[in-house]
Parts: structure tokens; C-alpha cells; sequence
């Protein structure tokens, strides 16, 4: 099997990252990615400024392979956009990497040659079996030596109902719900949001996005009124760190967004846990509350309550999940949001991302299952580590050296219900922002939700 590629899920940061790493090994590779480009998932929020700088964005064999190319690189203390991630990198990456990227090709299905979910034999001497479904409707089939799934959870975001099924009447709902930041720079965008009743349904970063991009539009256009909802008992941590924030441009957010609140340019409906969205005689809608709470007169809802992995395509692979939060079993307690929310998670790799099907890897936002959180950096130590084991070097794929920045964020998801409880978790380590060590069986980690998940 050791000459069969190793085949990567998703040309997005960290499936071509995957293929770098893997090129610099000389292990053959191919990079399946469904849409018409590479990056095509971080073009969707084009307009969406990320919270890391450009040098924390470009992983390192990948940045050795553009060198050769004689790659331009930005500027390392730049900020950029989806839109300049994808332009000045992605797709530059995906054309020095040649025919190992083939577009506008959908990966449908994953197994074991010969074999269904349930049989044993052969799980580790027959190659993996990874079905395909091209632009032009025909079907093909790929054996691969091992599989990283690094498509992401961007396209299926949670919906609105607080009980993680979507609110009744959501779906009929559907042309007032927007699931992303709107890009109101686009005068048809800007259009069905000026003078109107607008709710935004979330608590992180990308809430606080639309929150100051909203705000300004209130102030340019009259009649805009803004509802922001969340599920939690207050604001108190939702802003977060602030100057203390190792990541300038999160603090930055946050106090932004803050100010737009002080500044009455929305009203702030606090424990709302969207049951339903009904609509009215006049075409708009009422949102309604599990506790009988209401909104009413609303004209669009922008839902941006985070993401969950789609593991439909994975039915006949044998994953090793956590129940809660769809993560690898020893990775989900490192982010659990229930209990961490601050921090860092110390470098993890091929240890942490195994599962009970051989040389079958979940990478990326991918492999976070529903937490909210996930830097670049951390991906592409990921992939590092994948790709040292599958080249046979298992010490270098066991040796994780990977410095992230602390958040200045503190107090877990878990009690928002609570918001008087003392927030200082940590017991004698000090607050719960302190940097862990990798010993420690639950370090903190970087609280950061997508788009801006960077």
C-alpha cells in the first residue's frame, strides 16, 4: 500500500498544507476539493478581516515550496481578508502543487476496499477506498494509502434553534435567515438590511463582526434596527480580552463591538433560546423563545451560532469520536468549550488524531468537531505530525513544538446560565489563563469561532 497516495479531503489552509508536508517527504498525494477553486470555502467570506497576521498564516513546507516558485510573500505583520488568504496563497499553493489539486471534485464516500462498516478482516492490509463524484455528474473510485479529511465544517453551520434541531419554521423561513457574515460592502447585500429589523444570534467572533458592521449601517441608514440574542445569561465574557489579547486585531473586535452596544446601537435580548420563527400578516417574522420570550416585527435573522462537522460521507469508517462534541476521543477534552475557553491547547498530532480505522485522519476545523475554536498554526502542526508518521519518522511526528497565543479571555461556555460564578477555574494555577504545560491533562485553549477561526 506504501506506494498508493495519500489522499487529502479539501484544498483549503490545511488539506494543502497536508500536501506540502507530504511532498517534502516524497509520498505521492492527491488533494480532492469540491469546488471550482482552491480556498473556495474562504472565498465565501472574502470580506472577513482574520484575527492572525500573515506570518502565522503560511505553513512552512508550504511556504519553502512557493519560495521556489519565486513566490512573492506579504507582508508577515499584514492582516489579511478571506479574500487575500485565498488570492496571495491558497491558490498560488494549489498551482505549485500542479496536478495533486483536482477541482470541482467531491469526495462522497470513504471505506475499506471489499469491506462494509462491520467486518473485520483486512481493516489493515486493504487500502482505503475513497469514492469520488466529478463536476460533470460521472463517478470514480481512488484506493489511497491513507485519507485526511480536511474539508472543514464550513458548510454546515448550526441552526438557530437553542436545541441544536432548527427552530420551528426555520426552513420555511429561509429566505429572511442569512448563516454568514453579510458582506454589506455589496450594494444588493446592503439593500435588504437598510431600514430593517435585523437579529443577529450568536456570541462569537462573528457575531461581534456583524455586530460593528450592522451598527455602522444604522447610523448611515434610518429605520435599522438591530436585535442581538444570545443564549447566555449576559455579555460579560463575550467581548473578550481586550489589551491582554496576544491576538491584537480579537481585542481589538471585542472592544469594538462593546462600544457599538454602549452606544445604543442594539438592543441586547439576553437567555433568548430561539424555539420558533413564525411569520406575521405583514411578511416579516416573530422570533419565540422556549421561555415564551418574543421578538416581533423581525425582517432578517443572521444566524451565526458556529459550525459541526458533516460525517455523513464517513458511515463505513471506523472513527473514534467523542459523543459531545464530535472531536477524536483524545482531543475533545483539550476543547471542551464546556469547561475551557481561554488559554492555549498545546501542540497535538498523530497521537491525538488516530482512530480506530488505520491511517484514517480527521485535520483542521475538521478535527474540532463542534468546539468553536481553531488557529491555522494549530493545522498545520497537525498535518506536520500526519505526515512525518506516514513517512515512517515517529519521533519527529511525536516531537510537537508549537507556541500559540493566549487569549486573555476567561470563563468556560458552561455557565453562561450562571454568569455570578467566579470565573478563576484553575485553582492554584492562578486564573484560567494561564499557559499549560503539556502535561496537564486539560490545558486551555484559544477562543475563536469561524469564519474568523484564523
Amino acid at each position: 500500500m506504501n506506494e498508493l497516495p495519500v489522499v487529502v479531503v479539501g484544498a483549503g489552509p490545511i488539506g494543502l498544507a497536508a500536501a506540502a508536508q507530504l511532498r517534502e517527504r516524497d509520498l505521492p498525494v492527491l488533494v480532492f476539493e469540491r469546488g471550482a477553486t482552491a480556498g473556495a470555502a474562504v472565498s465565501q467570506w472574502n470580506h472577513v478581516r482574520v484575527f492572525s497576521r500573515w506570518g502565522e498564516l503560511v505553513d512552512p513546507a508550504a511556504r519553502r515550496l512557493l519560495d521556489a516558485t519565486g513566490w512573492t510573500a506579504p507582508n508577515p505583520n499584514a492582516y489579511p481578508t478571506g479574500q487575500d488568504w485565498a488570492r496571495d496563497y491558497l491558490i498560488p499553493l494549489a498551482d505549485a502543487l500542479g496536478d495533486t489539486v483536482q477541482t470541482n471534485t467531491e469526495v462522497v464516500g470513504v471505506a475499506r476496499r471489499g469491506r462494509d462498516l462491520v467486518v473485520d478482516s483486512g481493516r489493515d492490509t486493504e487500502p482505503l477506498s475513497v469514492h469520488l463524484r466529478r463536476a460533470d455528474g460521472s463517478e470514480d473510485r481512488v484506493l489511497a494509502r491513507a485519507v485526511i479529511d480536511a474539508s472543514g465544517t464550513w458548510g454546515t453551520p448550526n441552526p438557530l434553534g437553542g436545541e441544536g434541531l432548527p427552530a420551528l419554521g426555520e426552513t420555511a423561513a429561509a429566505e429572511a435567515i442569512e448563516y454568514r457574515v453579510p458582506d454589506l460592502d455589496n450594494p444588493e447585500v446592503r439593500a435588504r438590511y437598510a431600514g430593517r429589523h435585523i437579529v443577529i444570534a450568536g456570541s462569537g467572533h462573528s457575531a461581534l463582526t456583524a455586530i460593528i458592521a450592522l451598527a455602522s449601517l444604522a447610523e448611515k441608514e434610518p429605520g435599522t434596527l438591530i436585535s442581538w440574542v444570545l443564549r447566555r445569561g449576559d455579555t460579560a465574557n463575550t467581548f473578550g480580552g481586550g489589551d491582554s489579547d496576544q491576538l491584537p486585531a480579537r481585542g481589538a473586535l471585542g472592544q469594538r463591538a462593546k462600544a457599538a452596544v454602549e452606544a445604543g446601537h442594539l438592543r441586547v435580548v439576553t437567555g433568548f433560546r430561539t424555539a420558533a420563527i413564525k411569520p406575521d400578516t405583514s411578511g416579516r417574522h416573530t422570533l419565540v423563545a422556549d421561555n415564551g420570550q418574543r421578538l416581533e416585527d423581525v425582517d432578517r435573522v443572521i444566524v451565526l451560532t458556529g459550525f459541526r462537522p458533516d460525517l455523513s460521507w464517513l458511515s463505513e469508517i471506523r472513527l473514534g469520536l467523542d459523543p459531545v462534541l464530535q472531536a477524536p476521543t483524545r482531543l475533545a477534552p483539550l476543547i471542551d468549550p464546556n469547561v475551557h475557553s481561554c488559554g492555549t491547547v498545546y501542540p497535538h498530532g498523530i497521537t491525538e488524531l488516530s482512530h480506530p480505522e488505520p491511517n484514517m485522519f480527521l485535520a483542521g476545523m475538521k478535527s474540532y468537531g463542534r468546539a468553536p475554536t481553531f488557529l491555522a498554526m494549530t493545522g498545520y502542526e497537525q498535518v506536520r505530525s500526519i505526515a512525518d508518521a506516514l513517512a515512517g519518522d515517529h519521533d519527529a511526528a511525536t516531537r510537537l513544538e508549537l507556541t500559540l497565543p493566549d487569549t486573555g479571555v476567561c470563563g468556560g461556555a458552561g455557565v453562561f446560565d450562571n454568569p455570578d460564578i467566579a470565573e478563576d477555574t484553575a485553582g492554584d494555577g492562578g486564573g484560567c489563563c494561564g499557559a499549560p504545560s503539556q502535561s496537564q491533562l486539560e490545558p486551555e485553549f484559544i477562543t475563536l469561532t469561524a469564519p474568523a477561526r484564523v
